[in-house]
Formats: structure tokens, C-alpha cells, sequence
């Protein structure tokens, strides 16, 4: 019997291997005509809770202190925690089928989900391809204005928000969050195959969590064992762009909303792999 043919031809929730899923370039969706962005960059890990926001957050607080105009799109719907650190809580206009996005203190031009609950407590118990529409509509129905980089927050893993990120943004490069846990290497691997695999380049790798300082000798203490970060780099052939410690400075910081007041140099060389762009 003849197999049935049963594409929706909607690559974003559809994990078969077949000849339309590489060419990728006209699943892109459309910027809204009054928006303005030239560069996109994906923050993306392979697990969670190995700091992508906070990444995410710092890149766009860094490049904003550069004088670009920055965004943040989080794309981690059911996790959105970007507005948090920057201490952010509504602020989204809605016109029609518009919506101009919430601004932070330094000028970040923001949107997230929790933005348009009326209790950012409230679970977004949403399917996936729910969950990949309204990544798309914060890209086609968002109005935004003079960006220069945009970071999108994506969600952890290879389901199926990182492929419509993938598919439907014109990402310029993405970078690679990591811890320094032995599971690192596998990590970076499923994040760097799909890279490979949407033809998206990769500007590098940043390591979170890398260690902590004594606070009477200043020694760096390795909490989770030594790095292997520029072993694993090497591997795949990506360049180590950072390594952030456990700093209870930054961390308290992001629970009090205020992440764009960080006085440190840790991203520093991701975001000038950024500016290189």
C-alpha cells in the first residue's frame, strides 16, 4: 500500500528527516513592516538550569553600555524569566494586531510572555505548536524599533520552539551556554549538531557556574570539578567566548531586578564575538 502522504509542511513541529527540511530559508517569517533589526543572535543549551537567561541578560546589558540599540525576545515561554532580572513587569501596548514591546531601565526593548499575563505566577500550560506560534507572532507582530542586536532567550533542548527559533528567525549565529558538569560534552554536542544541521553559525561557547572565589584569598574554587570547557570547544571546533563564576553579587542583582547595574568584565569577550558581526 502507498504511504500516505501526511505533511502539514510546517518544519516547526515536525521531526522527520526529508528534503524540505534543508532548505530552510523560506520557512523564514516576515519582520514586521515597521520594525527595524539587523542582527539576531540565539542564546541556546542543550539541558536547562545552566544559566541561558542570565547570559542572555548580560549580553543584551553589555551591548546596551556600547550604545546599540538591543532587544530581548524570549523565546522560553513556559520558563520566561528575562523580565525578572530586569525588573520588568507589563508594560506591553496592544493596537490591533500590534504590540510594541516593554523598555528596561537602560533602553532594552523587551517582550516576553510574562509581559501579557495578568499574574506572571500563572503556568503557561500551552502545547507546542501554541507555544511556536506565539514565538513567531513575537517576532511578526512586535514593532521594533532601531535594533541593532536582538538575543533571543531560546528555551532549553531540541524540541520544537529551538526549531521554529531556528527555522523562522534569520538568526545571524548562535552561542552556547554550558556548565562545567561531566553530561557538558554530550550537552554541547546535541546543540552544536543542530546548529549544523539548520545551517546556523556558531559564534561560541560561554561557560556558567565555572567556579567560585574565596572571599578571604581570592583562589578560584571549582565547585563542580575542573573545566573541561576548553577541551569540549576544541572538539567541536568553537571558540570559548567566556567563563562566569558563581558570584552572589550578580546573582543577587537578577532577584532584585536590576541586572544592567553588574559590575564585571565576564561577558565582555562574547559580546565583542557579537560586535565582530
Amino acid at each position: 500500500m502507498e504511504e500516505q502522504n501526511t505533511c502539514t509542511h510546517d518544519c516547526s513541529s515536525c521531526g522527520a528527516d526529508c528534503a524540505s527540511r534543508g532548505n530552510t530559508e523560506i520557512q523564514k517569517e516576515p519582520l514586521n513592516p515597521a520594525s527595524s533589526v539587523k542582527h539576531v543572535i540565539g542564546v541556546v543549551s542543550g539541558k536547562g538550569g545552566v544559566g541561558k537567561s542570565l547570559v542572555t541578560s548580560m549580553l543584551a546589558t553589555e551591548m546596551r553600555r556600547r550604545s546599540w540599540g538591543v532587544a530581548v525576545l524570549d523565546a522560553d515561554i513556559t520558563g520566561p524569566s528575562v523580565p525578572k532580572a530586569f525588573g520588568v513587569s507589563g508594560g506591553v501596548e496592544v493596537s490591533g494586531e500590534t504590540m510594541l514591546p516593554a523598555y528596561t531601565k537602560t533602553g532594552i526593548q523587551l517582550m516576553s510572555v510574562n509581559l501579557l499575563l495578568e499574574d506572571a505566577r500563572s503556568p503557561v500550560v500551552w502545547r507546542g505548536p501554541v507555544i511556536a506560534g506565539a514565538v513567531k507572532q513575537f517576532w511578526t507582530d512586535v514593532v521594533w524599533t532601531d535594533v541593532d542586536y536582538m538575543f533571543v532567550d531560546m528555551p532549553p533542548g531540541t524540541g520544537d520552539v529551538p526549531l521554529t527559533v531556528f527555522q523562522s528567525l534569520p538568526l545571524d549565529g548562535i552561542i552556547i551556554v554550558t556548565t562545567p558538569q561531566e553530561l557538558v560534552s554530550m550537552i554541547v554536542e546535541k546543540a552544536v549538531n543542530m546548529a549544523k544541521l539548520m545551517n546556523i553559525p556558531i559564534l561560541g561557547m560561554v561557560e556558567n557556574m565555572s567556579y567560585a572565589v574565596c572571599p578571604d584569598c581570592g583562589k578560584e574554587i571549582p565547585l563542580f570539578g575542573e573545566s573541561r570547557a576548553e577541551a569540549v570547544a576544541g572538539e567541536y571546533g568553537i571558540p570559548l567566548l567566556a567563563r562566569i563564576p558563581l558570584d552572589t553579587k550578580l546573582t543577587g542583582l537578577v532577584d532584585k531586578g536590576v541586572i544592567e547595574l553588574m559590575e564585571n568584565e565576564y561577558i565582555v569577550p562574547a559580546a565583542d564575538a557579537v560586535e565582530g558581526l
